[in-house]
């Protein structure tokens, strides 16, 4: 495969190590050691954050954690995150059509990759993607907890949210697929302002009440389009973890918050399951 088509890690030995073998290691403690705050089934969509592992690794792993028992059922995983770098419109994809990591390479789903280009809300530019952190750190990850997947990795710029829920739905497809939004919650408030900053955004996530603003969360963009899709499905909303970056590695004057929350299939009532 040509070079140019692969996306190379950009924040490896920044965000999360850049030797495999201490990454696998930290990787395997945070999913060993993972306790979410209430039980779920296995989920069709997760919301997880994106920062260094050492802040928001354990906050990740209790959403990863979930996917076990999917480990060979998911083979495509649609990720959805914000632009830190560069502003777009839309929703951009790469046009590399594989991200490496440190633990080896994942293909991008290239049927998916051609059918989004039909979109006028869809471009593909490299440039966006680069250098860009939220989707890159949930590789290793996925590498880890799923024996093999295709990625479909999409930025979200300037958008309606009917708009990113009309992709999500478009690539929604069945037991195969998992929807991943990255997104990190409040930015540089004190310790317990963002724990109540946090607390009311993480409720109206749990009520799948779009509305959410880039002060609530970097990601509110793609959370609100993937908030609509969960009500068109009926998809139920659990609280796995919530923290911020003063309960994990940092200082308590200035956090960042982190939640995970993972979309389920509301379960049948097991007196009319057939």
């Amino acid at each position: 495969m040509a070079l140019a088509s692969i996306r190379p890690p950009a924040v490896a030995g920044q965000f999360y190590p850049g030797d495999e073998r201490v990454l696998r290691t930290q990787l395997a403690e945070f999913l060993s050691t993972a306790v979410a705050l209430e039980a779920a089934p296995a989920p069709k969509a997760i919301i997880v954050p994106h920062a260094g592992y050492i802040y928001s690794g354990p906050i990740a792993a209790s959403a990863y954690s979930l996917l076990a028992p999917l480990r060979k059922t998911v083979r495509r995983v649609v990720m959805l995150g914000p632009t830190h770098r560069m502003a777009i419109r839309g929703l951009a994809l790469p046009a590399a059509q594989v991200f490496a990591t440190p633990l080896g390479e994942v293909a991008v789903s290239r049927p998916d990759w051609t059918a989004l280009q039909t979109r006028a809300d869809v471009i593909v530019d490299d440039r966006p993607h680069a250098f860009e952190h939220c989707l890159e750190v949930q590789l290793p990850f996925l590498q880890m907890i799923l024996e093999h997947f295709e990625i479909v990795p999409l930025l979200v710029g300037e958008a309606p949210a009917e708009d990113v829920a009309s992709v999500i739905e478009e690539l929604w497809g069945g037991p195969e697929t998992l929807i991943l939004i990255s997104s990190d919650l409040s930015h540089y408030l004190s310790y317990r302002e963002a724990q109540w900053s946090d607390r009311a955004a993480v409720e109206q996530v749990l009520e799948l009440r779009p509305g959410l603003d880039h002060e609530q969360a970097c990601g509110a963009t793609p959370i609100n389009g993937l908030l609509l899709a969960a009500r068109k499905h009926h998809l139920q909303a659990h609280l796995l973890d919530l923290r911020n970056s003063g309960d994990t590695a940092g200082d308590r004057v200035r956090v960042v918050g982190y939640t995970s929350i993972a979309f389920c299939e509301a379960e049948t009532p097991s007196h009319v399951r057939h």
